[in-house]
Formats: structure tokens, sequence, C-alpha cells
């Protein structure tokens, strides 16, 4: 029984003191700790009694109470303490002292305007919170009572001399009693000497502004020389160390005056922090401007206050405040400041759950910043949580989901498992390639398919390659032509030298009479190349291995493709761009069943009947270099500008005739290209190819 009151209560204590990087404050010891139980970071301010004379022990105690009864935001927040015979201990949020910080900061460039005007207004903020909300005065303000949290936010502590300014007595011993340094930020008149309650500790608030700038006060005196204190806070400088105590203002007054047009807190950092701390009364309109306006900003903004006072905010709008896709930009920006432990714990969640969001404007916003989170998400939830809704994309009516959903493919295919990338995702592809009514896409989804070809596996790559890329050259986009050519060139290594003679090259051959002279271009540089490999063979038969070796090569894994990866970069993005602005009319339509290689580069190309539910009217655009895909791009409305607009009332063909003519021999030439073809088939009984329909 005795011995359960001669337990010491340290050991019960729920924390744990640290014993390196310990800081002296005043009269107490500042050191790192954290919770026993979780491990959550706390600083404790730890202050022995026989180490302190009894006046000291008289203002730790004082300094206790206060701590634990005053809340405010700006003010040193109180998370535990514990008081005995021997010590004292006040457990806080994690933070570090003000010249500690600013010492860090000096290390790195000094610390900004921006971030010094957002402190000094935390400071003068809890300031006026004692003198004018619970009439006390502080009595101790310098930069030993001011502390910065992870966040970088500023914090007073220091409440060991802190008393009511309204007339009570105090038993407390004044600072320069306890330290005699600190006599030279007392200010120069007497203790009642005139002014109002709050004279001394402005003074004090100009000391520690002087000190902020320009280092260590030597002695009252130097606080009339400005050193490095800005032009915009000097005027309101000057008031707080003026001689005459009555013409010192109110810490609420100095606020407002720093806050005026010009002044020194009148700045997007302190605007954006102000609206942080009372976003939760906002309106949505208001969130939804603020979180647009606030990526512009970012980048100016100090790190560590984007990493632990934006981003829960940012995290919080989306979970509960139904901001939306407005998030993303800024989320993503932050991201770059954190640990890949960090992204995983904090951002990733999110993501996955964004996925599943049925809002367009999220999920197109989603798929074109791709390339900013897809090294931190793991194969396990690409695969379960994330594919599964982005392949909702491919059937997406709006053009512009279906182009991002294409363009994310060259994303996700390294983390994708043989079930979704060899015959989902192939599905997919063999869908909008022969149907897809906008010829970018069908242009994209070609390219797309040549880039991923590593990841397939043999077997997939055979069946799919050459009758998808094949389709292609057939296309009435001029666009897919050419990626059809480039895709065959681009993936050279897993053809046969059978193959390529037998089913590459006549395809190859048929384009070298393309209307478009860059198809015929990349037609005639791709025959070169693939004849250069047969000559190699014939000339020298052993050497059939070595060129065949990848015909039947493992799957590759990411990232090992990307010596090749920027095919589309010489192809696509400079030829198509050419080819699109010089499209006939009717070449948006998706390609016909067997649709023939136009036979003459003097004629006209060939107009896809098939297809009668596409406008007539329908516009094109131009395919753009984007990095680091190089696809056709689609605008964000989902309908395709116009770069070169041609509609069938000013259609006119290279051969004068006029169009009822030309639509009469097109007719007549399609039909008999398709008898032929059917024909052909029919006798062949050959295996179906990726994305061919059979015919009767």
């Amino acid at each position: 029984m005795w011995s359960f009151f001669a337990r010491d209560p340290i050991k019960d204590f729920n924390y744990e003191i640290l014993p390196e990087n310990q800081e002296k404050s005043g009269i107490w010891t500042l050191s790192r700790g954290k919770r026993k139980t979780t491990g959550e970071p706390v600083s404790v301010f730890v202050y022995e009694v026989s180490q302190g004379t009894e006046e000291q022990t008289q203002l730790a105690k004082a300094a206790f109470k206060r701590t634990k009864t005053l809340r405010h935001p700006n003010i040193l927040s109180y998370v535990d303490g514990l008081e005995t015979e021997k010590s004292l201990y006040i457990v806080t949020e994690p933070v570090t002292t003000l010249a500690a910080h600013l010492k860090l900061q000096a290390e790195k460039g000094g610390a900004s305007d921006l971030e010094v005007s957002w402190g000094l207004h935390q400071i003068v903020k809890a300031l006026s919170f004692l003198v004018n909300d619970c009439h006390l005065n502080h009595n101790n303000l310098g930069m030993w009572a001011v502390f910065v949290d992870r966040a970088g936010e500023w914090k007073l502590g220091g409440l060991d001399h802190v008393t009511s300014n309204q007339g009570e007595s105090t038993s407390l011993p004044p600072p320069k009693v306890i330290n005699p340094d600190l006599e030279r930020y007392d200010p120069p008149e007497s203790p009642g000497g005139g002014g109002d309650k709050w004279t001394g500790d402005v003074w004090r608030l100009g000391c520690l502004i002087w000190e902020v700038f320009n280092g260590n006060l030597p002695r009252a005196s130097s606080l009339r020389s400005l050193g490095k204190i800005p032009k915009q806070l000097v005027p309101h400088y000057c008031e707080l160390v003026g001689a005459n105590p009555k013409i010192r203002p109110n810490p609420a007054r100095f606020l407002l005056n720093c806050r005026s047009p010009g002044g020194f807190m009148n700045n997007s950092f302190v605007e954006s922090c102000l609206f942080l701390e009372e976003i939760q009364i906002k309106e949505p309109a208001e969130k939804q401007q603020f979180f647009q306006d606030l990526s512009e900003n970012l980048d100016s903004f100090p790190e560590n206050f984007c990493k632990h006072k934006v981003l829960p905010q940012l995290l919080t709008a989306f979970e509960f405040g139904n901001a939306g896709a407005v998030v993303l930009t800024p989320l993503f920006k932050v991201g770059k400041y954190l640990s890949a432990e960090e992204y995983q714990q904090k951002i990733i969640p999110v993501i996955v759950k964004m996925f599943s969001s049925t809002d367009r404007a999220m999920r197109i916003r989603l798929l074109q910043q791709m390339e900013q989170f897809i090294q931190y998400l793991n194969e396990a939830a690409v695969n379960s949580q994330i594919f599964p809704h982005v392949v909702h994309g491919f059937t997406d009516t709006n053009p512009a989901i279906r182009e991002q959903t294409v363009k994310s493919m060259l994303l996700l295919a390294p983390k994708l498992n043989e079930t979704n990338l060899n015959q989902e995702l192939m599905r997919h592809f063999a869908r909008l390639q022969a149907r897809d009514d906008q010829g970018p896409i069908r242009c994209n989804t070609t390219v797309c398919l040549g880039k991923i070809a590593p990841y397939l596996n043999a077997g997939m790559r055979q069946r799919v390659l050459i009758s998808a890329f094949s389709r292609a050259t057939k296309d009435p986009f001029p666009a897919s032509r050419a990626a059809g050519v480039l895709g065959f060139a681009a993936t050279h290594q897993y053809y046969s030298v059978v193959e390529s003679a037998s089913r590459i090259l006549p395809t190859l051959c048929t384009l070298t009479v393309d209307p478009d002279k860059n198809v015929r271009d990349q037609a005639f540089k791709a025959i070169k190349s693939f004849l250069s490999k047969l000559e190699t063979v014939s000339e020298d038969p052993s050497k059939l291995a070595e060129i065949e070796k990848d015909v039947t090569a493992l799957a590759q894994t990411g990232g090992s493709a990307a010596t090749w990866a920027g095919w589309a970069v010489t192809g696509v993005s400079s030829l198509t761009s050419k080819l699109i602005r010089n499209a006939p009319a009717g070449s948006e339509a998706p390609p016909a069943e067997n649709s023939p290689v136009p036979q003459s580069a003097a004629g006209p190309a060939p107009t896809n009947t098939a297809s009668k539910g596409v406008q007539q009217d329908r516009s094109y655009v131009s395919c753009q270099r984007l990095c680091p895909m190089d696809l056709a791009e689609t605008p964000k409305s989902g309908r395709l500008s116009s770069a070169k607009c041609f509609t069938n009332n000013h259609a006119f063909t290279p051969s004068g005739l006029s169009k009822a003519e030309l639509a009469k021999k097109k007719r007549e030439e399609r039909r008999k290209e398709l008898e032929a073809k059917r024909a052909e088939r029919k006798a062949a009984k050959g295996p179906l190819k990726l994305g061919a329909r059979k015919l009767d």
C-alpha cells in the first residue's frame, strides 16, 4: 500500500522527453518529446525547482497556470502538464524558438517578407487578444517568447510575467529582476508614467520587429537605426517605439494600419492564410474561387506552410466540402513537397477515391495530371481500384474524356496485370480504332498501341499489332494512316522476316500512292527499313536468330521502353498537324469495313459513306505535340475545334469533277472494292483480325 503513495509521478507521465536538441527559453528548458502510446511529436517545457530561485519558481507556476487556461489560435497550444515538488512540465504542440527558426532560414537564404508578415500578424493578433479581450499585459514580449510550429506559423508564449491591466496588484517580479539583460527592452518611461495599458507591450513589439530584421538588439538606442526593416513597415514601426507613450497604437489599430492598401501585411499570403482560418464559414462559391486562385500563389508560399497548413485544408475540402475538381491542381502542387511515404499516406487514398467520382470535370483533370502521381501508385491499387473506373472513359460520349483516357494508358500500362492489359485494354482499343467517329482519337489509339507494345505478351503482340496497324493505314483520317506507318516502324523488332515480307510490306506499299505526300514519305522510309532487314538475312541467314530475338520476347516492365518511346515526336507531332490541316471533308468519319487505300496520289481521298451519322460539317483539330505522349489533342470542351474547316458546300476535287460526279464515281469504286474483298476473304477463310467483323 505504501508503495502506491511512494510512486514517482514522472514514470506515469504519458510523454517521453528526448534528450537531443534541448534549447533554453527563459527559465524553461525546451525539449522535443513524444506521446508514449502513439509516438505523436510534442514539445515539453521543463523547469527544475532545485535549479531555480524562489522567484523563478513563482514565475514558472504562474506560467503553467496561464498556458493551461489561455486558449487562442495564435497562442502556444497547451496539450498536457505535470507539476511535482521537484519540477514542472508543460506539454505543447511541437515548436521551436523563433531565434532557431530564423537562423535555419538564414542558412537557406533568409526568411521571406511574406513569411515574416504573416508571423508578425499572428503575434500582434495574439497580443491584441490579451490586451483587449482578456485585459492582460504580457510584459515579456521578445524573441524568447515567440515559437514556430511545423507549418511555420508563429505562436506567442513566454507567459511567465502576464498580469492584469485593470489595476489588480501582483506579486510577480518584472523580467529585468530575473534577467538583467532584458532591461534594454523596457520602455523609456517609468512604470505608470502615462500612456495606455498597452504602451509597454507595443514598445516591446517594436523591439521584436527590430530583432527579426536586424538580429540581436545591442542597446535601446539602436532602435533609432532602421537597418533592414522594410519601407512599408517603417512608419508603423516608428509609432511603436515613439518616445511619447500616448501616441503608441493599440495592437488592434497597428494591425489595421499594416493591413491597409500598400501595407506590409497586405499581400496574397496573408490574405490566403486569413481565408484558410475562416474557410469553414465561407460560401461554396467563395471556396471554389479561392482554390482556383490558390495554385498561382503556391509557388511563393513557404514549403512547410504548404505541407502542414494548405494540404490539410485541401484534403478536408475534397472530403467534406464537395470542392470537386478545383482542388486537384493545388493538391498536386503541394504534393511535390512531400516524401514518397507522406504522399502514399496523405494523397494516394484521396486520388483513389476521386477516380470513382462521376464528375466529368474531376475525371478529366485526374487523367490530364496523372503524370504527377502515377509513380506513387502501386500495381494492386491501379488494377483493382483505378483501372476499372478509368475504362469507362473509353465509352464516354465526351470526346475529350475518351482522348484523355487513351493517353493515360501510356502511364498505366506498365502497372496493369495480364488480364487488364492484354484482354480488357486491347478490347477497348479495337473498338476505338474501328468505330470511334473522331479521327484524332483513332490516331491516338494507334500511337498509344505502338508505345505500349513492349508491355504486351508475345502472343498478344503477334495477334494484335499487324492487324491494328494495317487497319490504321486504311483510315480515312490522314494522321491515322501516318500513325499506322510509324507504328510498324517503331515495333519492327516484334515481326518475323516472313511477316515482314508477306504481310507488312504489301500493306506499306499501297501507301506509296497515298494522296498525302507526308504519308507517302513515311511509307517509303518504313519500306526501306524493312527491306534492309530482309536483305541482311538474305545475305547472311545466320543473322536470322539475332534479328528475330525480340519476336517472342517476354513483356517488358515499366520504364524499359524509354529509349524508343519518343517515336511519335518526329512522326505524329510534326507530321499529322500538316495532314489534318489538309484533310478533305469526310475524313473524320470512322473507317468502314475493309475500306480501300486510295489508288492514286493525284486522285481524291475516299469518302466514307458507311458512317451517315457523322455530321457533314464536323471540323477538325490539329494534332499537337504533347509531352510525354505526343498525341493528337482534343479540346477540353469535348468538341473538336477547327484548324481548317471544309464543308460539302465548298469541296472541290483536284480532277475538276463536280460534287455529284465525284460521289457517283466513288460509290462505284467502293462497290467494286468491297465485292473483291468479300470474294477474297471467303476464299481465304483465315482467322479474323483484331477489330474486324466477319463478313458474309
